[in-house]
């Protein structure tokens, strides 16, 4: 599936209805919990700052994009992207579970591949931007799989894999990527810059409602 269907959105609807509904609330939200702050943990040990600052920043743009993907549903009807609430044990926002947001809490520790010499080049262009297209193509063919499951949902005709991976994946691990060989106080700045965003909007637009 490489476009959305809006035959799907019966389905989105019953999604809407599952935001934050503890219904179908498990163990293994603990589980998945704990496996993402023993890698942290972890990562802390080794003293890898640079590749925690990665994985915060990719997590922090991804929540930013989910706040905006919440608030689309919200004045549009439909998100651009849609979990079931079959598929998770907890929906965060609409197009968020909670096992993908534990995902996207990790996913920047791909940082660690990086080559030591951020100045290289591979295939003309800068290692950083290389590997963050190849990520942006790696989690972008993973989504294609998804959408042709139940557990994920595009209804928008014009919205699917190249949109996905133009507007989303490649921004997401350009954060990441290029934050890495960052001075520990631009790191800083940068992701607790977007942490504030992010939670003085969750705390804005959640109470009344919008997303």
């Amino acid at each position: 599936m490489l476009f959305g269907d809006d035959v799907l959105k019966p389905l989105a609807d019953l999604a809407k209805e599952a935001v934050r509904s503890t219904g179908n609330f498990n163990w293994t939200f603990i589980a998945i919990l704990a496996f993402v702050v023993m890698i942290y943990v972890d990562e802390i040990h080794k003293k890898n700052y640079k590749a925690i600052a990665a994985a915060l920043m990719l997590y922090s743009v991804h929540w930013l994009y989910e706040i905006a993907n919440a608030v689309i549903a919200h004045f549009t009807g439909y998100a651009l992207w849609t979990v079931s609430p079959e598929s998770t044990s907890f929906i965060l926002l609409i197009g968020v579970s909670w096992e993908l947001s534990m995902m996207f809490a990790v996913a920047g520790f791909t940082s660690k591949l990086l080559p030591a010499d951020k100045n290289m080049k591979m295939l003309g262009v800068n290692n950083r931007i290389t590997f963050a297209i190849g990520s942006a193509l790696f989690f972008s063919a993973i989504e294609i799989f998804l959408a042709s499951t139940p557990a994920f949902i595009w209804v928008y005709k014009w919205w699917g894999a190249i949109p996905v991976f133009v507007t989303t994946y490649i921004p997401f691990f350009l954060a990441s990527y290029l934050i890495y060989d960052k001075e520990p106080k631009t790191q800083k700045k940068w992701i607790l810059s977007l942490v504030c965003v992010n939670i003085v909007l969750l705390a804005v637009l959640v109470p009344l409602g919008i997303i």
